[in-house]
């Protein structure tokens, strides 16, 4: 599931180039494709994540999914640019559902809040996956002659398999307290208002903002001055740092899916909030380094930084939704759905506004990328040092995961 829409989410930049040749369209409006889908996301996570908690995870996860296989065969309808744009809309809203009531799922089937980052890391990893996969499919595609718009349709077909495989699967079942009030939006709103749930949003909205830095505006500040596209890399010394430019995002999605399985073996054996401190260093330092040593050091750790990324944000997801009790996870999954959302449109779009202000060189974007990353590792060393979840994360192992019940 986590591969099948990261296939259609991170292969925007790829579908951007056709659809500006194809509609006539400029750079703010096509870069609606990618920020129309993070408000549709955003907006369903923050409004209706407690779905899943109040009707339960398979009905959610069943409308969500059905909601996307429907956005994706709409759009061999054909229609003009405003028709694609509320189909993006529409399938960032399905995501937002389904992808709440998947993560509330994670935590039903984990044994304890170690199990449960473990599971995440491997769910996110397919993710990175997906990533992969989709760019190389919409470019195979178009070199083959075929419309970008099946990658929507083989994306759909994906999902109605997951759909009859949703059917006939048996969930385990919620645990609710006796005197538990039903889930609703205004429950759910609440959370705005917990330390807990404010916490690893806030977190997730700074990883992602810096995060997304590299796959949005790391192309424009590895290219070259050039007045021809033969020499966008000429600056480059030697023809392994021009290939690396030219491939350094899917290096940095590569990095980031390895990183990812990885983080399922590391998670078990070390202190979580270790980890996160050492990993988000590391993408400090590697956002440092490659402003103070200019293009020909960016173009290897910007691409590195993502195996560093790989493990935090599936661990902020886990932990934060960790510290709720089952019944409440769509809700609290939903919540830091809509910071990360918040982060993937707010971070690129402040950097191309700080660029265009510094004559349009992306460096001085890169420049605000780097004080998320530094607010990142703050944020993690307070983490660390105080461990302001420890007691919360114990009583909910206590209370939450001791057994495993499944209802057919």
């Amino acid at each position: 599931m986590f591969m099948m829409f990261a296939m259609t989410s991170d292969s925007v930049g790829e579908i951007i180039k056709e659809v500006k040749i194809e509609y006539g369209v400029n750079n703010t409006q096509a870069s609606l494709l990618h920020s129309l889908f993070m408000v549709g996301i955003a907006f369903s996570g923050l409004f209706l994540g407690f779905l899943a908690d109040r009707f339960g995870r398979k009905p959610t996860l069943i409308l969500g999914l059905g909601l996307f296989a429907a956005s994706c065969y709409l759009f061999l309808l054909g229609g003009g640019f405003n028709f694609i744009l509320g189909l993006i809309t529409l399938s960032g809203l399905a995501v937002g559902i389904f992808k709440t009531a998947a993560l509330a799922l994670i935590g039903d089937i984990s044994c304890s809040t170690k199990e449960h980052t473990g599971t995440m890391n491997g769910a996110e990893a397919f993710f990175g996956v997906g990533a992969i996969i989709g760019p190389l499919l919409v470019a195979y595609l178009i070199r083959q002659g075929v419309d970008w718009i099946w990658l929507y349709v083989i994306a759909g077909g994906l999902c109605t398999v997951l759909i009859v495989m949703a059917l006939m699967v048996n969930y385990p079942k919620t645990i609710k307290k006796a005197d538990a009030k039903p889930v609703n939006l205004s429950q759910s709103l609440k959370l705005l208002k917990d330390p807990y749930a404010m916490g690893f949003s806030i977190g997730a909205f700074l990883y992602v903002a810096a995060e997304s830095a590299i796959y949005v505006w790391m192309p424009t500040y590895l290219v070259c001055d050039a007045n021809s596209v033969e020499e966008v890399f000429s600056c480059y010394s030697n023809e392994t740092n021009q290939l690396l430019a030219m491939y350094a995002v899917s290096v940095f999605f590569s990095l980031r899916a390895i990183g990812r399985f990885i983080g399922i073996w590391m998670m078990q054996r070390f202190e979580w909030t270790k980890v996160l401190v050492w990993f988000s260093f590391a993408i400090m330092v590697c956002f440092i380094g490659g402003l103070v040593g200019g293009k020909s050091i960016a173009v290897y750790l910007f691409p590195l930084s993502g195996i560093f990324m790989s493990v935090i944000y599936p661990t902020f997801n886990s932990k934060g939704i960790s510290c709720f009790p089952k019944s409440q996870h769509g809700s609290v999954a939903g919540v830091i759905l809509f910071f990360t959302a918040a982060g993937a449109a707010a971070g690129p779009l402040i950097m191309g506004i700080v660029t265009d202000a510094n004559g349009g060189d992306a460096k001085y974007g890169f420049f605000v990328a780097t004080v998320f990353s530094v607010l990142l590792f703050m944020g993690l060393v307070y983490n660390a040092m105080k461990k302001p979840t420890e007691q919360r994360l114990k009583e909910i192992e206590r209370t939450e995961y001791t057994n495993l019940n499944v209802n057919g």
